[in-house]
């Protein structure tokens, strides 16, 4: 009984390797592995954040309401990464610099917290960080279009419907989150005496 399964399933195991089944997995490897490197960038830019936090609350120790929205976004952004759905990962990276910009616009208020080298130091690290993502999500989004569009070809897409092969979905950058927020300081200079807390 088991022979003749075998041998009636032979035919079938024979024409779904000839019809791009190793080809499926191998471009389903490599969108995983691009997807990985955008989790990897996304992770840094949050690893990043306590100490930008740490550097503004020795200027602005008044402004609590945007530490908290800055740690609820790390979280959100931490969490989603976990996921490894692209989708809540864009959501959440863009909700962070959301945060990060109102904290980062907290300086305005503090000429020495402007001219700290550490503040200054994160801020470029979370821009280089930046076009890290920028890099990873158009190597993700390309080897995405490629293993969808090879998944619809014929007869490809018989043997993706066989093994259960979906579709990825992309990676779209949310407005406003493809690049690290950034705030104009104007020319005043640094030793300047650090103006009051702004009211929330």
């Amino acid at each position: 009984m088991k022979r003749g399964l075998v041998l009636a399933l032979a035919p079938l195991v024979l024409a779904t390797s000839g019809c791009g089944y190793n080809q499926i997995q191998q471009k389903d490897e490599q969108a995983a592995q691009a997807q990985k490197q955008i989790s990897v960038q996304l992770q840094r830019r949050a690893d990043l954040v306590p100490n930008l936090v740490n550097t503004v609350k020795g200027y602005a120790q008044h402004e609590e309401a945007v530490f908290t929205q800055v740690a609820a976004a790390r979280g959100a952004l931490t969490g989603a990464i976990q996921t490894g759905d692209a989708a809540q990962m864009s959501a959440a990276n863009a909700q962070l610099t959301g945060a990060l910009g109102r904290l980062i616009a907290v300086a305005e208020a503090y000429p020495q917290l402007k001219a700290d080298q550490t503040f200054l130091r994160l801020q470029d690290e979370l821009a280089g960080t930046e076009n890290r993502i920028a890099t990873a999500r158009g190597d993700y989004n390309q080897a995405v279009q490629d293993y969808n569009a090879y998944i619809r070809r014929f007869p490809q897409a018989i043997t993706a419907k066989v093994t259960g092969a979906k579709a990825r979905t992309y990676y779209e950058a949310a407005p406003g989150s493809e690049t690290a927020p950034t705030v104009d300081f104007g020319t005043r200079p640094a030793g300047a005496t650090p103006a009051a807390p702004r009211s929330p």
